[in-house]
């Protein structure tokens, strides 16, 4: 944002008080990830008003433990919902705008669990609905290929924050990788530097 750059940042209406950010070329807006018509229609708004879309970090999910034995479809289906349905809500209408465009960067989170079965293991809905992001991006990047439309998933080892402190507080927090670190990988790729980079799954675990 020091260089101009306009971010918009999308909030629930339940966590809007919680959320204390500001800046003169930040927005926040309340959407609906959720729900389709919402995002495509904030999507939509944000087109008419910048015209362009230069990369999309697409952060929305949530997590939960629980074994094949203790694990019914509804629980798939919940994480279903909050790590693929939202990201793809959101992603489909920039990656057509993007081709529009004929540029993009978008970035996908993933996770090493959705990554690799054997880190799955007590977490089987989390799991199995991250494992559909890694195949999101490689359908976004075969249909953006001869484009320079990039679809990368980034994959972080635990992140440092106060809600992860707080659930894990005898963990070795100097191996966790930090949000600012992550922030500072995504803007480089997004740069002039990594304009001919194709990443596919960019993994950030620190020490980890």
């Amino acid at each position: 944002m020091s260089e101009g750059s306009i971010v918009i940042g999308t909030v629930t209406r339940r966590d809007l008080d919680r959320f204390t950010f500001t800046n003169e070329n930040f927005e926040n807006v309340i959407v609906d990830l959720a729900n389709g018509e919402s995002a495509q229609k904030f999507v939509e708004d944000a087109i008419k008003k910048y015209e362009n879309i230069d990369a999309a970090v697409l952060t929305v999910g949530g997590f939960a433990m629980g074994k094949i034995a203790e694990t019914k479809t509804s629980d798939i289906n919940t994480q279903y919902q909050l790590n693929f349905e939202t990201a793809y809500n959101i992603a489909r209408p920039v990656f057509v705008q993007m081709l529009k465009q004929k540029y993009g960067r978008i970035f996908l989170i993933g996770s090493r669990p959705g990554m690799d079965a054997a880190k799955g293991k007590g977490m089987i809905a989390y799991s199995l609905s991250k494992s559909l992001i890694f195949h999101l991006a490689e359908l976004m990047n075969h249909e953006a290929k001869g484009t320079n439309v990039v679809t990368s998933v980034i994959v972080p080892s635990t992140i440092d924050t106060l809600q992860n402190r707080q659930a894990m507080p005898a963990a070795d927090s100097s191996s966790w990788v930090t949000p600012e670190k992550i922030a500072s990988i995504i803007y480089y790729y997004c740069s002039d530097d990594a304009d001919s980079l194709r990443e596919p799954v960019i993994k950030i675990y620190n020490n980890s």
